[in-house]
């Protein structure tokens, strides 16, 4: 049995995170980016995680086996005028970037993962926390807790602006 160690990350872990991020984008889209594109993120993330890690509005968790990083999960917690049927608290977060570099799948890392994001999300009166889930990951976040959104009388939209 592999040694999972769950931290989160600080701000020392900044060119980390940035591979992180990186790593999670290639594996997802599958091509590299054009350079001025991959500069443009690097730029906005250099300033993103500074300030978003001393504000506790983004949590970055970092699992390492046996002292190497095997994986991460990000998550955003936004505060909006609370509703008394969905947010009482006003918070909710979402999960986004959860990585397992492929060799260290199934030993329960992203388990491990989403179960401290879940932890640090109670701890910040977070109303709900939600995701999009691939194939790969979806059994995993069931496992947990994470239910499919029945949307009621709703329909979700979006607005590109970019």
């Amino acid at each position: 049995m592999q040694n999972i160690n769950i931290r989160k990350a600080a701000e020392s872990d900044i060119e980390l995170l940035i591979k992180l991020r990186f790593d999670y984008l290639t594996d997802n889209y599958g091509e590299p980016f054009a350079s001025d594109v991959e500069n443009a993120l690097i730029e906005q993330l250099r300033e993103y995680y500074p300030k978003h890690l001393k504000t506790d509005d983004f949590i970055a968790a970092l699992g390492d086996i046996d002292g190497k990083v095997a994986g991460t999960a990000f998550m955003v917690i936004t505060e909006k005028p609370a509703n008394p049927q969905s947010f009482s608290t006003g918070k909710t977060a979402l999960i986004l970037n959860v990585l397992t570099y492929p060799e260290y799948r199934r030993q329960g890392l992203a388990t491990k993962l989403m179960e401290f994001l879940i932890n640090e999300a109670k701890k910040a009166n977070v109303s709900y926390i939600e995701l999009t889930a691939t194939s790969m990951g979806k059994p995993v976040y069931e496992k947990v807790g994470f239910t499919e959104r029945s949307h009621g009388n709703f329909t979700e939209m979006k607005l590109n602006l970019i």
